[in-house]
């Protein structure tokens, strides 16, 4: 069970790929953490620069160094904890990390990390943090057995509106956008809860949730249910996001389905990078979809698309813009660039589905 009271002060570890898809875990405390303070990243590659601008071109005052000895020299807090910021296909730790994460030990800093290779199972790791009196935090090992739940049909008390973000693809932007629509809510005066689904979402702050693709998969749709009905109950949300994994269709791990049956979503937030072409962007696995087949499959499950969101990589400001428009005009939808605009338009959608949720409980 992973202490909930875990938090203070941190840097980020992305050893070099701190631009790449792999610090996906880093682009999301970059962007926003309530765990965490971030006071920098790790990263020789691009020491020197702002990471927010390394990010996305915006200042975010959370400077890049060299090394950890750097970091903390120039710190002017003291340092709690080291967050591994990569998430590498495989969820294998990179063997030119462990050093740095030696470092950090040495440092007297705390290590958390969401890969799928326990850092306790690592014996050099291990023993440097015997010997320093320092913690390893592996967040995605999943509770002891006698404390998961089984699906039970309690998500059928739950009265408010259930929004999954789901995409098309791995590394779409799904908890991003999720979290975006949260915030964007709650700053519009309504009650909104995000619950989490992943390694990035817990060290973000989310109250609520579970590392999915850790769970044993018994379990994954009574942990789902248990995460959303227990954010009901005890926070009396509007409306509640839930962070979508993988994607419907991809076949290294399809995933969605659990969200739509299991946690009882039926609005959907469809996430869409316009030029993918391939799962993964490997031809091997196949042509990702088109939206509209993808929107009557999610209908088939018996939850509707309320609205698209584009992740724009590969795209100029420009062609971003006719993407939105040429998916408004296939799908009659609204679309959404949530990094570029923004999605506090999209506010209005959702007090739609509360008001008619409300009216249909009624």
């Amino acid at each position: 069970m992973i202490d909930p009271q875990i938090q203070g002060t941190a840097i980020i570890l992305t050893d070099g790929a701190l631009k790449d898809g792999p610090a996906k875990t880093a682009h999301g405390l970059i962007r926003g953490t309530d765990r965490f303070t971030i006071l920098g990243v790790i990263d020789p590659v691009w020491a020197g620069h702002d990471a927010g601008e390394v990010l996305d071109g915006k200042k975010r005052n959370i400077p890049v160094y060299a090394s950890v000895q750097e970091a903390i020299q120039a710190s002017s807090q003291p340092i709690a904890y080291a967050l591994v910021g990569i998430a590498p296909k495989g969820g294998k730790l990179p063997q030119e990390m462990i050093s740095l994460l030696v470092d950090c030990i040495q440092a007297g800093l705390h290590i958390v990390s969401g890969l799928h290779q326990y850092l306790n199972d690592i014996p050099e790791l291990a023993e440097a943090a015997a010997a320093r009196g320092v913690q390893l935090i592996d967040i995605r090992k999943p509770k002891p057995k006698d404390q998961l739940h089984f699906w039970s049909g309690k998500i059928f008390e739950v009265s408010c509106p259930i929004v999954a973000v789901l995409g098309m693809d791995t590394k779409m932007g799904k908890r991003t956008t999720a979290r975006l629509f949260t915030e964007a809510c709650c700053r519009q005066g309504l009650r909104a809860e995000m619950v989490s689904t992943g390694q990035t979402g817990w060290m973000q702050g989310a109250r609520y949730g579970f590392v999915l693709d850790t769970m044993y998969n018994d379990f994954v749709s009574g942990e789902l249910e248990h995460a959303i009905y227990t954010c009901f109950v005890e926070q009396h949300p509007d409306v509640i996001f839930v962070e979508g994994q993988s994607g419907l269709r991809n076949p290294s791990g399809p995933c969605g389905a659990e969200f739509l049956l299991s946690g009882g979503a039926r609005h959907v937030i469809l996430q869409y990078a316009p030029k993918r072409i391939y799962f993964d962007d490997n031809p091997a696995w196949g042509r990702i979809p088109a939206v509209t087949d993808e929107i009557a499959l999610i209908r088939m499950y018996g939850s509707e698309v309320v609205a698209i969101t584009l992740n724009t990589e590969k795209c100029s400001p420009e062609e971003a813009l006719r993407f939105q428009q040429s998916y408004r005009d296939q799908t009659g939808l609204p679309v959404f660039l949530p990094l570029e605009q923004g999605v506090e338009e999209g506010v209005a959608l959702i007090r739609e589905l509360i008001a008619s949720t409300q009216s249909l409980s009624a």
